[in-house]
């Protein structure tokens, strides 16, 4: 999916000593630092948005969920718990039994994950995928555990996200026709940087048949090393405030893959 290596926010901040000649001055008081602020959002706890995912010829593969399941203390802040869990369903699920769920915990107060984890079962195997990040000190550490266990520190760039955080990030952000912008991402253990194009308003397909209005917003994935890795992909999202994705589009090895909103 989406990988993103990072976008680079310099601050410089200048701190002037004045000598004064002559007679001492009395010194301003030091203001205090303002309070931090929670940053408002276009969901709320208990929103839950259920698409039903086709592939190449299948009318239904399967279905996925994107919950936002509680408001809580976390890691020293508050924090979103979201979780995405994804399964193969009908006749896909006879050939390929796959089932996927991802968890983030997102600051309420920065918008960035705290700790994420992936956990997938394909077939007899299955998989646990672990990440943590220090937003203040630019790291990270993930960790893979299967038959055998495995970890690696990370370098983080500004406001990196992992996948599921970026969606709901995208929300807050609430993009407009014309921008563009860049999000890093963190992906099983490798950092991506992903280009948000967003484009126009336009009708789109969801489940039920309808067809609405939503604003077309395609991300473009680079690697480390600038290749792109990451295309073809493009999401949707209401215009109706809430930036929720109604449909979203990605090429697969074989044909392609198809969520709608239900």
């Amino acid at each position: 999916m989406i990988s993103l290596s990072s976008m680079r926010v310099l601050s410089v901040v200048l701190l002037i000593l004045s000598s004064l000649s002559g007679s001492l001055q009395a010194q301003p008081a030091k203001k205090a630092p303002a309070p931090r602020a929670e940053r408002k959002v276009p969901y709320t706890v208990g929103e839950r948005l259920t698409y039903d995912v086709s592939w190449s010829n299948y009318v239904s593969a399967g279905t996925l969920n994107l919950t936002v399941e509680a408001k809580r203390p976390s890691y020293n802040s508050t924090a979103y718990y979201v979780v995405a869990e994804a399964q193969t369903e009908g006749l896909l699920a006879k050939l390929y039994t796959l089932y996927y769920k991802a968890d983030t915990l997102v600051d309420a107060y920065s918008m960035l994950p705290q700790r994420g984890s992936v956990f997938s079962r394909e077939g007899s195997g299955q998989r646990m995928k672990i990440t943590t990040f220090d937003h203040g000190k630019k790291r990270g550490r993930f960790e893979m555990q299967t038959m055998s266990k495995m970890a690696k520190d990370l370098t983080l760039g500004t406001a990196t996200q992992d996948i599921l955080s970026a969606v709901y990030a995208l929300r807050t952000i609430a993009p407009k026709t014309g921008e563009k912008f860049t999000m890093p991402v963190s992906d099983s253990g490798w950092l991506y940087e992903v280009l948000w194009t967003v484009g126009q308003v336009e009708p789109v397909k969801v489940a039920s048949g309808q067809t609405v209005q939503a604003l077309r917003v395609t991300p473009r994935a680079t690697n480390e090393k600038g290749d792109i890795v990451g295309a073809g992909s493009v999401i949707w999202l209401a215009t109706d405030g809430s930036f929720k994705p109604v449909r979203m589009e990605a090429a697969a090895a074989v044909g392609r893959i198809i969520l709608a909103l239900k």
